[in-house]
């Protein structure tokens, strides 16, 4: 999440050492974003999303209002101040499924309400990019960003259209106080690509290999 995109992409630059490609906006949520192909052999089609409030969008078109807020909480005061004060950071991941619907009933017997199916879209060069994906009216991540949003993409796959970057994600690890519960919900997903483990603070860290050597980006 970055306060502006111009901020994200300067920043995606400096610590990468690679400017990030177009994304596109959003007009469900009133954000935009600039995408990087960073997919390996253990993270398939996976890409960095750079992600920001976009301040020309049109409330009118957008589902965000006082009682809907915008996803990943970028409408939480306190993490907006954070990223305002300390620039751009990692906040969260989101997971592709294969039946989102499913997802949600599994995750529901754990008694974890990921949210509504959502469909989504934003137009691209090569046509519409659609999608289901999982946004609780109040915006919340969960497990402090640790459990993944849920999506499911339609006929195309962003990442299949990305150039490569020189940038691989090798590792996905899950710190949280309540591991043992986010382990349980992790399988219930099928999940089983990043290390979850106990730590009496929530973090998110992702090793990534880049033209300026081995970067960890970490909440």
């Amino acid at each position: 999440m970055a306060d502006s995109l111009d901020e994200g992409a300067a920043w995606c630059e400096h610590a990468l050492g690679v400017a990030p490609g177009p994304g596109g906006e959003h007009p469900l949520f009133g954000t935009h974003n600039r995408l990087l192909a960073i997919g390996s052999p253990a993270f398939p089609l996976a890409y960095l999303e750079i992600i920001a409030i976009n301040p020309v969008a049109k409330e009118s078109q957008s589902t965000w209002t006082s009682d809907r807020k915008r996803w990943f909480d970028m409408d939480d005061e306190q993490l907006r101040a954070q990223v305002r004060s300390h620039g751009p950071r990692l906040i969260h991941w989101v997971a592709r499924v294969p039946d989102l619907a499913q997802a949600a009933v599994a995750l529901a017997v754990h008694e974890i309400d990921r949210g509504e199916l959502l469909h989504a879209s934003r137009a691209t060069p090569s046509g519409l990019l659609e999608w289901q994906i999982t946004v609780r009216p109040d915006g919340q991540r969960l497990f402090d960003g640790c459990l993944p949003t849920l999506i499911e993409w339609g006929a195309a796959h962003p990442a299949a259209a990305m150039p490569a970057s020189g940038i691989a994600l090798q590792s996905l690890a899950l710190r949280h106080p309540r591991a043992a519960a986010l382990a349980e919900a992790s399988a219930a997903l099928g999940l089983t690509q990043a290390r979850i483990d106990h730590a009496p603070q929530a973090a998110i860290e992702a090793m990534l290999t880049t033209p300026r050597g081995a970067v960890t980006l970490s909440t």
